[in-house]
């Protein structure tokens, strides 16, 4: 990327497990949010805010470059952090990330409210706060899927 180029592109990304199954229990959890981290810093320029879930979904806070085309990269992350959990981790296919995933883009300045909700995402789930842009997989979504 030349270097007289500025972006902020801040994105908010989340994706289910396959029919919501409720696999990220906590040692598959802990794993897949730290491969997640790992994996999407090697690509150049990415700067990942927080990474989190509850028991069939993730969500990440990231910042990339203009270089990188989203849809591409999302599918990349899916299906590194399935085949590492399903080779390395387990042994066996426990993990399998259904079709899809949603994308929405924030400024700056919502950052730290974005990372807070990722972080908060068990306390979100078991009270109902949970927000709708930041839930949906589909543009179909009428409301998130509860869980809790």
């Amino acid at each position: 990327m030349p270097r007289n180029v500025y972006s902020e592109i801040n994105l908010h990304m989340t994706w289910h497990a396959l029919n919501n199954a409720p696999v990220l229990v906590e040692a598959i959890e802990t794993q897949v949010h730290r491969y997640l981290r790992r994996y999407a810093i090697q690509t150049g320029g990415v700067f990942v805010h927080e990474v989190g879930g509850i028991e069939d979904h993730v969500h990440l806070a990231v910042t990339i470059p203009p270089t990188v085309l989203i849809s591409d990269w999302i599918g990349k992350l899916k299906g590194a952090s399935s085949h590492f959990i399903n080779t390395e981790i387990c042994n066996c296919k426990v993990l399998e990330w259904q079709t899809g995933y949603g994308v929405v883009s924030f400024g700056t300045k919502d950052m730290p409210w974005v990372v807070r909700y990722i972080k908060n995402q068990r306390e979100h789930h078991a009270r109902g706060t949970t927000e709708e842009r930041l839930e949906r997989i589909d543009q179909d979504d009428e409301k998130p899927v509860e869980t809790g």
